[in-house]
């Protein structure tokens, strides 16, 4: 329909030359899966010269199922040549249609490492989404991989355990209520219930103008879902003794009690610091280092929360929640410091994990500060580099540089293992966030209405959606022997 439509264009245009080059798009099934083809050998033979040409390079991988059921293992790589010059592709695609055992895995990332650069020689770590088939020590995909003779950090990653971390928090009492309330309000086919209810909010004008639903899936839909129930929790009792059938009596109480609303605020302003750090956490191109550092400055954080919630000195200024309730309600004061106990519960979980963060600290804090390093302490074969950089003026002039591009200052002839440790470092995934992201792409490509697509070719389009190499159309064209008209 498009083309018919350029093609008319182009002819009421008057320019029937363009119309003929219309005319020449050939856009049958058959010619565009070629054409998908094509081009996802172009970008997989760019990436296989990418590989060899790597210094070192990571894995990141997670498994997930398609609309069909299917498990699809995602294998994405971050590689860094000599330069400093990352790249993160999707290396392959699996679909795993029987057992997702840690094996089965292993074999199908064997396969593709063997394939795209011979081996794991130049892997510098692994980052999985932590299930057991993946970090099982003796049958998981990280046990397999050391008994397979390759010595490098296998990494859970470092957003799940952050959100392992807030799953702790034991307030599901207040969660199901919001759920419930919500789901009064706007859930299943309730259309007229939730008119009102916005209708009656633009009349009060209160401070949003809607409710916002909550899954367990999206878990970071909570943390927007209680701010607006929190801003609303003066409108919602009179809406629902008003206008809302049924018994909400033990909603209504809840909502007035002054307690409970106690526990929401102080959720409400959790979650939002939670969610905050994940947020930090999220984005493409972000070193290990730069991850443990946001996460070892929510560690000071909990800290300094904890402190606010003192029972002889209570400071609520990261907490607006809490501090708006103290404000309405001044009795608060003598419940919020139960709370410190909980902020301990979570620094306890920031402690006991990321176990395989804290085991790399050294080498994070060689990697991000090298001139403030305790020679000494530092591996052997460093620490001769590490006293030529450190007493040299040059690199006390660029301390302020960090990460990367100090690192690139460095010439290989002088500090060849100095830089070979910076490359290593530099190349490491720490989270499977890269994985999660791009499963979105691959529930648009295979939907429910396009659910019959084959293996190889739902890999094909993968590789060409999430690809960041560049597509040379023009070489792609002049590869083709004689290019056919679609009719």
């Amino acid at each position: 329909m498009v083309k018919k439509c350029a093609i008319e264009m182009a002819k009421s245009f008057g320019d029937e030359d363009m119309a003929k080059n219309f005319e020449t798009v050939s856009l049958s099934r058959c010619t565009v899966t070629r054409r998908i083809f094509d081009i996802h050998n172009h970008v997989d033979g760019k990436l296989k010269q990418v590989m060899h040409d790597c210094k070192y390079f990571s894995l990141a991988l997670d498994e997930s199922t398609d609309v069909m059921d299917v498990s699809q293992l995602l294998i994405f790589t971050r590689t860094i040549d000599s330069s400093f010059v990352v790249h993160e592709e999707l290396l392959k695609l699996v679909s795993l249609h029987n057992t997702t055992k840690g094996t089965d895995i292993f074999n199908a990332v064997n396969s593709a490492v063997n394939e795209y650069c011979g081996g794991f020689d130049k892997l510098s770590a692994a980052v999985t989404d932590g299930a057991p088939a993946m970090q099982g020590k003796h049958n998981g995909f990280a046990g397999l991989l050391q008994q397979s003779g390759v010595d490098c950090p296998i990494l859970h990653c470092i957003i799940h355990q952050e959100a392992l971390c807030a799953k702790t928090l034991n307030f599901s009492h207040v969660m199901d209520l919001v759920t419930k309330v919500t789901n009064l309000i706007r859930g299943g086919n309730r259309s007229l219930s939730h008119r009102r209810f916005v209708a009656f909010l633009d009349e009060v004008s209160a401070a949003y103008g809607d409710l916002q639903m909550h899954t367990e899936i999206r878990w970071m839909s909570r943390g927007k879902c209680l701010e607006r129930f929190f801003a609303l929790r003066t409108e919602l009792p009179v809406f629902l003794e008003d206008s809302v059938r049924g018994d909400t009596s033990a909603y209504i109480r809840k909502l007035r009690d002054t307690e409970f609303l106690c526990d929401m605020a102080f959720l409400t302003d959790v979650t939002s610091h939670l969610n905050h750090l994940n947020t930090k956490l999220q984005g493409r191109g972000q070193t290990v280092s730069d991850l443990y550092a946001h996460m070892n400055a929510f560690r000071c954080k909990l800290e300094l929360f904890k402190e606010g919630f003192s029972s002889n000195r209570q400071n609520f200024a990261h907490f607006p929640a809490c501090e708006e309730m103290r404000r309405d309600v001044p009795e608060c004061e003598n419940i919020f410091h139960k709370y410190r106990a909980d902020i301990e519960t979570l620094q306890q979980q920031f402690k006991c994990r990321f176990h395989d963060f804290h085991a790399m600290q050294p080498r994070i804090a060689l990697f991000t500060d090298p001139l403030s390093a305790t020679v000494s302490e530092q591996p052997s074969e460093l620490q001769l580099e590490l006293c030529e950089i450190q007493s040299d003026p040059f690199f006390q002039a660029k301390r302020s540089e960090r990460g990367v591009s100090f690192w690139r200052l460095l010439p290989e002839s002088r500090f060849p293992l100095l830089r070979d440790f910076a490359l290593s470092m530099a190349s490491m995934f720490g989270s499977t966030y890269i994985c999660e992201s791009n499963f979105s792409t691959m529930k648009h490509i295979k939907s429910k209405k396009r659910n019959r697509i084959s293996d190889d070719v739902l890999f094909q389009l993968m590789r060409i959606g999430c690809t960041n190499i560049d597509i040379d159309i023009q070489s792609i064209v002049r590869q083709q022997e004689r290019p056919q008209v679609s009719h």
